[in-house]
């Protein structure tokens, strides 16, 4: 397998875009090697552009749960573009869109569509800051909620302290103003939030951690949680930008049966095209403009294209027995790394929850970022490397998630597990 276009076209891209690529993961630099670039995709598939296929687990990180190029949301674009690709005006698919979002969601009464995962959070944020009066966050280590800049943040030095930035350009008082706690620490946030007591507007996360490679919550976490900001006023903002529509079809909340006061959303709902949503409490909702006095707009939001290819994947998703089958062939996929790995003798802690699965190089569990941490990244590298020159392309990343598609063929799955055999072996 060779990859000479790649590489021609990586040495121009520097050329003209910062490193190369247009988000940072996509440099492969965790992994040492340059990135592939991609020509096509077609269920399960993806083309470089020297024409090397592999099977692909990335899936745009995460919306392509029905595999690349599905035929009913290729021509729900098509007919769509066809009558305009952007209005910057209401649409009735917006309308039909978000009727759905709401009726599959019971934390969601009204939701705001934008066009990114970014703009979601950064949106329900502000939104909690203006209905709360208060301007202090609580994020959690290793939760990624887009680039925005109070979230951008890692944790202090204590458990009763501010975070500090993890990025140049971002204001250390932007920091001041976020707090962050253990992923599943349920007493750390109680210290948080008695030494910022009636300070804090919002608790934010992940509902599953698929930033940190796949970290789902422990028992009570976020029932605990639920709790604390129904005691404290404390908006609670669930970030389901990987796991809406993924993990069920009402997403996290509807497999943990915890309802957040603001969901964010994203991927799925766009079948792929650019998007975000955010909703919630009417209450909470109604206080956005034009209704209410909290700014957020956008030109593009509600792009008819996003719509409609959001529409055409939702209504897929409803089929009966979609998400058993999805279920059956993400547990078939697991219980081959696992076995794989242990032939190998090699280390490693396979963690999943539905369509959503991550393998790390360490014993485990992984309950946190700083478990995560422990995970030995050289031999993840080696891992990636082996399985991508067999045709098997992962997220080229110890920290971030995989994603399986309803596309993907018990022969994809069962090379997949022969790969990673070799893989495991090699390393």
């Amino acid at each position: 397998m060779h990859h000479t276009r790649s590489a021609e076209l990586f040495k121009q891209a520097k050329q003209v875009i910062p490193g190369g690529v247009n988000s940072p993961v996509r440099a492969f630099k965790s992994v040492g090697r340059d990135p592939i670039f991609i020509e096509r995709a077609a269920g399960s598939r993806i083309y470089d552009a020297d024409g090397n296929s592999y099977i692909d687990y990335v899936g745009s990180w995460g919306p392509m749960i029905l595999g690349h190029s599905h035929p009913k949301v290729v021509e729900a674009i098509k007919q769509a573009a066809q009558n305009g690709s952007s209005f910057g005006a209401p649409t009735s698919s917006e309308v039909e869109l978000a009727q759905m979002v709401c009726d599959a969601y019971a934390a969601i009464e009204k939701v705001r569509m934008v066009s990114s995962g970014t703009e979601a959070t950064m949106s329900a944020i502000r939104l909690a800051r203006g209905c709360t009066g208060r301007d202090k966050i609580l994020k959690f280590d290793g939760c990624y909620h887009g680039h925005g800049d109070s979230l951008l943040v890692k944790a202090g030095s204590g458990a009763a302290t501010f975070g500090v930035p993890t990025s140049p350009g971002i204001p250390a008082d932007f920091a001041k103003l976020t707090l962050t706690a253990t992923y599943n620490d349920l007493e750390e946030v109680k210290q948080l939030l008695a030494a910022n007591k009636g300070e804090i507007a919002c608790i934010i996360l992940e509902a599953i951690a698929g930033n940190m490679g796949l970290v789902p919550p422990e028992p009570g976490f976020l029932e605990g949680l639920r709790a604390l900001c129904d005691k404290e006023g404390i908006i609670l903002i669930i970030d389901e930008v990987m796991s809406g529509f993924r993990v069920a079809y009402g997403g996290a909340g509807e497999r943990f049966n915890v309802k957040a006061d603001l969901v964010c959303l994203g991927k799925i709902i766009g079948g792929g095209l650019p998007v975000g949503a955010f909703g919630g409490k009417k209450e909470l909702m109604d206080q956005l403009s034009p209704e209410g006095g909290i700014y957020q707009a956008g030109t593009l939001s509600g792009n008819p294209l996003a719509m409609h290819a959001g529409l055409a994947t939702l209504k897929l998703l409803q089929e009966e027995g979609f998400y058993a089958q999805l279920e059956e062939k993400s547990a078939y996929l697991e219980k081959g790394l696992r076995a794989a790995a242990a032939n190998a003798s090699v280390s490693t802690c396979a963690q999943r929850v539905g369509a959503m699965f991550c393998t790390y190089f360490c014993a485990g569990p992984v309950k946190n970022f700083a478990d995560a941490s422990q995970s030995d990244t050289a031999a993840f590298s080696r891992y990636f490397c082996a399985m991508l020159d067999q045709g098997i392309n992962l997220a080229p990343s110890q920290f971030e998630a995989g994603f399986m598609s309803i596309a993907h063929s018990t022969e994809d799955l069962d090379k997949t597990i022969d790969a990673a055999h070799k893989a495991f072996k090699s390393i």
